[in-house]
């Protein structure tokens, strides 16, 4: 390849299928959940998708996640274990229920939760954890259920990804996806809960349609709710997605193995582990451990602009929720902590490209090491 490669945009372009669909529900009318069926049909297949009974669409995923939250009783005074090494939406979502998300450390192998540290917070006023299921591999809910705890899946990078056979959706009480804009699956924004708990979802479902019942009338509101609702254009968009999600994660697990193959001649570049159990990785994420001392003692920050100018825009991953001050950390997390200082992230669209790209990775992350080993740091 001569010169750095142009990388895929995402999402991608839209199908014919997609316009169909969008046209459809412009021509019947009936843009909202209330008035049209797609959102429901859509609810049901993805749920289905999941291994899970019920499904309800809503805005966004951290609106999926305060739903959940909410309909599984957690409140003010209640506390939420979530992993300090992920996206701030899944501390705010527990805010936003009225409740005080404590952090917990990831495990140093994988960055995904450590149940050993949930057990170190847990505590009187703790209702729920959450587990994430980060860059697209299942976090491990076997040993997160044993803590006791009703565990709520943050599935927002893990559309389609299984542990042990199961997929994700279906390894807690409840679990939330995102279809944000740099989601596998994208309508711009969006989200769904989806559970096997009938009592579950049907509290889900009056949260986010202002209090109503199901069976119940327009203006009955037994229960205090909001509108928290998807419109139908965003289901219309999603649902011909459904189709095509098993092979963009095919295209990307080739991109993640021919990026491991570039990566293993480039000391102080290593892919992050990925937690035992996982049978299907989606890579919304490809992890990568920087070590600075292989690269002349530069920081990260010197390396991702020196690979940015080589054509290669990494990006630079997560802060530890341990600092926010509005999250609770009653025992330290170092390893999240150290993670903000040395993982970097190739995103989905760069593991989508033709494989000769994804190989320059390799060829501009040695090419970047040489030349900050040549420099004195300042």
């Amino acid at each position: 390849m001569t010169g750095p490669p142009r990388w895929p945009s995402w999402p991608p372009p839209p199908t014919d299928e997609q316009r169909a669909a969008l046209l459809g529900v412009l021509d019947s009318g009936r843009w909202g959940a209330t008035s049209g069926t797609v959102t429901e049909e859509f609810a049901a297949a993805f749920a289905r998708r999941c291994g899970a009974a019920h499904g309800v669409c809503t805005v966004n995923g951290t609106v999926a996640l305060f739903l959940a939250l909410r309909a599984l009783g957690v409140g003010p005074g209640d506390e939420v274990v979530v992993p300090a090494y992920t996206f701030v939406a899944t501390a705010t979502a527990v805010v936003l229920a009225g409740a005080v998300p404590v952090a917990a450390d990831v495990t140093a192998a994988t960055l995904h939760l450590d149940p050993a540290a949930v057990r170190a917070v847990t505590g009187p006023r703790t209702r729920a954890v959450v587990a994430v299921h980060l860059a697209g591999a299942p976090a491990d809910t076997d040993a997160l259920r044993a803590t006791g705890l009703p565990v709520v899946e943050d599935a927002a990078q893990a559309h389609g990804a299984a542990r042990h056979g199961r997929p994700a959706g279906s390894l807690g009480r409840v679990a939330c996806f995102s279809f944000q804009s740099g989601k596998a699956m994208t309508a711009g924004e969006g989200g769904i809960v989806v559970t096997g708990d009938r009592a579950l979802y049907e509290r889900v479902w009056s949260l986010h349609n202002v209090g109503r019942s199901r069976g119940g009338g327009w203006y009955d509101h037994p229960e205090a709710g909001w509108n928290m609702r998807m419109t139908e254009f965003q289901a219309a968009l999603l649902q011909p997605q459904l189709g095509l999600l098993d092979g963009w994660i095919d295209r990307r697990a080739r991109g993640a193995a021919v990026l491991a193959e570039a990566l293993a001649g480039v000391p102080g570049l290593d892919p992050v582990g990925v937690p035992p159990g996982t049978t299907r990785h989606t890579w919304h994420l490809a992890m990568l451990r920087y070590d600075a001392e292989e690269f002349g003692g530069r920081s990260k920050e010197e390396f991702l602009a020196a690979m940015a100018a080589e054509g290669v825009p990494l990006d630079a991953g997560y802060g530890s929720l341990s600092r926010l001050p509005y999250v609770a950390s009653p025992a330290p997390c170092p390893v999240a902590e150290a993670a903000e200082r040395s993982v970097v992230w190739v995103r989905q669209p760069m593991l989508m490209a033709e494989e000769a790209a994804v190989a320059y990775i390799g060829h501009a992350a040695r090419a970047v090491r040489r030349a900050l080993r040549r420099r004195t740091p300042s």
